[in-house]
């Protein structure tokens, strides 16, 4: 059976979600996904968290890592980016302010596997796994977020204190993005492994209820604006435009500071050979869609021979680099940024990487596939398993 047609069965089969209290996906979708906020009681049974503040701090102090401190005192916000120095987190107040940790799943392979538990969710959706840790009475304030967002409970409590007001008018000179105005009309206090989901604009305040730790499963979602740019900047990259602007009949002008209608014109035509068809949608959503944030670094191993590699790939299989994202559409695969046309004999096996993560030891290796992971390996976008 073709690898298309088993996930297909597979999903077909699918019931209601631990993850979302027993809901199939096919509910949560239909009822809850971008029209209004769900709270899910022991979402995850027993899941108190993935790393001790003490650790998400250490990340906090490495290059690469996106971290941020946010402070409140007296009233007024303050940021602070990292890598931080070890002695920072010395300094401290004993409330009042959060550490977040961006991309933590780019660092743990059980925050890469906490996230995959969201794969209800397409990949091409599917952003980071934040972890942010505050003493009692911390948080970030009343904010809203554009995107989709789960909130999972970690070590400790955390009030969350939700509104669906229309006013998103925010306070002035803020280094956040903080509500001027905020109104409580629920209030959701989540345990650990309790989890909150919440549309894009809904305003929420989360309190820190002693020492507490919450994982945010965040989704992507561009702004027309960005979508735009990000296609002109591909296409232009793709072009092929010779020539250059050219005006031999050039007459004197009454006003030598006006524009002439005949440079207006010949510039619109210039303009007009700005083309594309259909299939240029998908190949630059893909590259946009797969390609890493400008902070990732990407580490290449020491060489290995193909015939090594071949050896070592059969007896433990082959993963994901925690910072790669593999996506597909039709025939054609985007492996970080870049896009990739397999014969059909590999489609199969390529697509289950991108759906799993990983092939398992003693996978059926064709020759061609081989040499493409191979590569792939050296450029440090997988790892063995």
């Amino acid at each position: 059976m073709r690898y298309d047609a088993v996930m297909k069965k597979i999903q077909s089969e699918k019931s209601g979600l631990e993850l979302l209290g027993g809901m199939s996906a096919e509910v949560f979708l239909k009822t809850y996904w971008q029209k209004k906020p769900l709270q899910i009681k022991n979402a995850i049974p027993g899941f108190s968290g993935l790393l001790s503040p003490e650790e998400l701090a250490g990340l906090a102090c490495e290059e690469g890592v996106q971290s941020r401190l946010v402070s409140n005192r007296r009233g007024k916000w303050r940021v602070e980016d990292g890598p931080f120095a070890e002695s920072r987190f010395l300094k401290l107040p004993e409330k009042n302010w959060t550490l977040l940790v961006q991309d933590v799943n780019h660092h743990l392979d059980e925050a890469d596997r906490l996230l995959r538990k969201f794969s209800f969710i397409p990949y091409a959706r599917l952003d980071d796994l934040m972890v942010s840790y505050a003493p009692d009475g911390g948080g970030v304030g009343p904010h809203f977020d554009s995107y989709d967002v789960f909130l999972l409970q970690g070590q400790g409590k955390r009030l969350w204190r939700i509104s669906e007001q229309r006013d998103l008018s925010l306070v002035e000179d803020a280094p956040l993005r903080i509500l001027k105005h905020f109104e409580t009309q629920q209030e959701w206090l989540l345990e650990p492994g309790d989890m909150l989901y919440l549309p894009p604009h809904i305003a929420h305040w989360g309190i820190a209820v002693g020492d507490c730790m919450t994982y945010s499963i965040g989704f992507r979602a561009p702004s027309v604006q960005e979508l735009v740019s990000e296609f002109l900047n591909y296409l232009q990259e793709k072009s092929t435009a010779q020539g250059m602007y050219t005006d031999p009949g050039l007459e004197q002008q009454l006003h030598p500071a006006e524009i002439s209608d005949d440079m207006l014109n010949q510039v619109s035509g210039m303009l007009s050979d700005i083309q594309w068809d259909k299939s240029d949608v998908p190949s630059f959503l893909g590259c946009y869609l797969s390609a890493p944030k400008q902070h990732v670094i990407i580490d290449q191993p020491d060489y290995m021979s193909e015939s090594a590699f071949r050896k070592k790939l059969q007896r433990e299989g082959i993963s994901l680099a925690l910072n790669s994202q593999l996506l597909f559409y039709g025939e054609n695969l985007f492996l970080n940024g870049e896009e990739i046309r397999a014969e059909d004999a590999i489609q199969g096996q390529l697509r289950q990487l991108a759906d799993d993560r990983q092939l398992p030891a003693g996978f059926e290796a064709y020759e061609g596939l081989v040499e493409l992971l191979h590569q792939w390996y050296l450029d440090g976008y997988l790892r063995f398993s």
